[in-house]
């Protein structure tokens, strides 16, 4: 099925409005997620055969940028489990078949969630602060806070990892939702607020021994696994600030085509917010083939080496600037109606933020890119 056929105008109409009543409620997007549940989005990576849609990566990044142009937070929430579906295919793709069980679950109509970050720590997936202790029947009990789970209300499965200090490893793996996992329900935030993507505490939660896939050193290393995460999670949520900055532009057209002067003259013909609009278009002309690029290589398996974190980090961070500067570019054509609570440019503005706290932020992508090219800094 093509992704227009999945996500049609009229579904993206529906979420539309939709949105505006999350945002103000702040409540989860119950109907959108249900809605994509009954379509098999959920299902996206899963082959036609075993009851999925039967696409490629590229795809599904695609089809999120289309879905965040009508609703930033529902695909946010989305996202986080369509982040394990990619790392499982991406692995699969490579010939690593360690994340199986998660496109099994996928396909029988578990609902991941991604359990990563952690309050404090800006080593991401290379240290934790939660605690993994190996017990004797080859499961492991994890205990600490993981933030901005999204998908609180609807998970079924929690990718988690923390650290074994007797072993000096870090420990990955997969908990059920229930005892030991707790939400805390204290997501009232300045936007993607329909994602309700609340702390989760880890409290004696236990990984039954096949659920326990990796076990890796401290510090940076080249596992897949590193690799599979960092890819579909940066490029995910990099296509859901593409679909913000798409949509910014779209705004901003039909602004400029429907807005008329007191003397009768079109704003469309107006130099100075021609110039904004086709800033803003170039933009997203560029983003565009910087998100195909990335999402098709990836597919593709292009053995970019050293290349590829760089290339990634620069997808996210380019995304979110684009996305915030596009919305800005809005709010100068959109006129004071925008200005009130309520409208789809004040949800956007709000929504746009959450960009600048996704890994890697601004600061860590700079010296990924610049630790590539001339080293890391000495110590």
């Amino acid at each position: 099925m093509s992704i227009e056929s999945v996500l049609s105008e009229q579904l993206l109409e529906r979420f539309r409005e939709r949105a505006t009543k999350y945002d103000a409620e702040n409540t989860f997007c119950t109907e959108d997620f249900e809605e994509l549940v009954s379509l098999g989005y959920l299902k996206a990576l899963i082959p036609v055969q075993d009851g999925g849609l039967g696409w490629n990566f590229e795809q599904l990044a695609l089809a999120q940028r289309r879905l965040a142009t009508a609703a930033p937070a529902t695909a946010l929430a989305i996202n986080m489990h369509q982040v394990w579906a990619g790392v499982a295919y991406l692995l699969s793709a490579r010939g690593d078949t360690r994340l199986q069980m998660v496109t099994n679950w996928i396909a029988q109509g578990e609902v991941m969630a991604f359990g990563i970050s952690e309050p404090g720590n800006d080593s991401v997936l290379f240290d934790s602060k939660t605690s993994a202790v190996s017990e004797a029947d080859g499961s492991v009990t994890f205990n600490g806070i993981k933030i901005f789970t999204s998908l609180s209300p609807a998970f079924t499965r929690l990718g988690v990892f923390g650290k074994d200090e007797a072993n000096n490893e870090l420990v990955h793996g997969f908990v059920a939702k229930g005892q030991g996992v707790e939400s805390l329900g204290d997501w009232n935030t300045l936007g993607m607020r329909a994602s309700q993507s609340h702390t989760t505490k880890l409290r004696d939660a236990v990984a039954p021994e096949e659920w326990v896939h990796s076990r890796l050193p401290i510090g940076p290393n080249s596992d897949l696994l590193v690799f599979g995460i960092f890819a579909s999670f940066l490029t995910l949520t990099a296509s859901v600030y593409v679909g913000i900055a798409d949509r910014a532009v779209s705004m901003a057209q039909e602004t400029l085509n429907k807005k008329v002067r007191h003397d009768g003259t079109k704003y469309s013909q107006d130099v100075r917010s021609r110039g904004l609009l086709a800033d803003a278009a170039m933009r997203l002309i560029s983003l565009d083939a910087l998100q195909r690029s990335v999402a098709g290589d990836l597919d593709s398996k292009v053995d970019h080496r050293e290349e590829w974190f760089p290339k990634l980090v620069t997808l996210r961070t380019i995304a979110g600037a684009s996305a915030r500067e596009n919305v800005q570019v809005l709010g100068q054509l959109v006129g004071g109606g925008g200005y009130f609570r309520g409208s789809e440019f004040e949800r956007l503005c709000r929504d746009v933020q959450a960009s600048w706290y996704h890994p890697s932020n601004a600061a860590s992508a700079a010296n990924t890119v610049a630790s590539w090219l001339v080293g890391p800094l000495e110590s």
